[in-house]
């Protein structure tokens, strides 16, 4: 690997980061970029904790060996399941520690509570990520007046990537999950869709959910945050490469995952085959 090129990773399970990825892209286009999607192994919403924890690990070991300097897992499954063990178990113990992994949690809970005006928020998520009780936990620290109330959402990410995320099949799942959901509270007035495939579900969600519901997308929070980090922390932002280059790879089959992208970019793009 070239020691000069030291791209941003951004990692997911699959196609879903792609939506991270575009916001980063369009803040922060002068640097270079290496995304990985675990096509293979993926969905990590329903394995286990030690599963996702080891699938996640060797994801981070193959970008630092790539020489990316800074991984963002633009992952909730990944970030609520491994995040935390890797950064202070596993990364201060690689051969450069002060390589930096940040996840899409943190900076989502870091603002969230400043949305709502009943001071009652709804996540909206994977099995993964809602048994985890990440964002509760996390709002605790910043929001601990704001009250969390979590749905599963197991069927909405293979409608999407089985692009059947506008069929009439889609809007009963929508309507079915958000039901469960305002069921619990109906006083909900913010609602996170916090896996990164949710936003292409965004039409439908707006058609079944109350007018004065706000729905909050993680991507634009990400990359706003990534920016702030990188500018508190000047010496990981000057070992990052400037190429404004873009490098797509997947554990599946490139082909199907180039074309599948556009989906989610807008854009069809080429992809490389890798082996974790």
């Amino acid at each position: 690997m070239n020691s000069n090129h030291s791209p941003i990773g951004i990692f997911d399970s699959g196609f879903g980061g792609l939506t991270v990825f575009k916001e980063i892209e369009t803040l922060l286009p002068q640097y270079d970029y290496l995304y990985l999607g675990d096509n293979a192994r993926a969905p990590y919403g329903s394995r286990s904790f030690e599963t996702v924890y080891q699938y996640t690990w060797q994801s981070m070991q193959w970008f630092f060996e790539m020489g990316c300097p800074l991984v963002i897992v633009a992952c909730n499954t990944a970030s609520a399941k491994a995040l935390r063990n890797i950064q202070q178990l596993d990364l201060p113990h690689t051969v450069d520690p002060t390589r930096r992994i940040l996840g899409v949690i943190r900076p989502t809970t870091e603002v969230l509570g400043q949305y709502t005006q009943s001071g009652k928020v709804g996540i909206l998520g994977t099995i993964g990520t809602v048994k985890s009780d990440s964002y509760p936990i996390e709002m605790e620290k910043y929001w601990p007046e704001v009250e969390v109330f979590q749905q599963a959402c197991p069927l909405w990410v293979s409608l999407i990537e089985n692009d059947e995320h506008e069929s009439e099949v889609a809007d009963y799942f929508v309507r079915k999950y958000l039901e469960q959901l305002f069921a619990q509270e109906s006083e909900i007035d913010t609602l996170l869709l916090g896996c990164t495939h949710y936003p292409l579900l965004m039409p439908k969600l707006k058609k079944h959910v109350p007018a004065h519901v706000k729905l909050v997308s993680q991507g634009e929070i990400v990359a706003k945050s990534l920016v702030d980090y990188l500018a508190r922390h000047p010496e990981l932002e000057s070992r990052l490469s400037r190429g404004e280059t873009r490098r797509f790879c997947t554990t599946d089959n490139p082909g199907d995952f180039g074309k599948q992208a556009q989906i989610f970019l807008g854009r069809e793009i080429e992809a490389s085959g890798v082996h974790l």
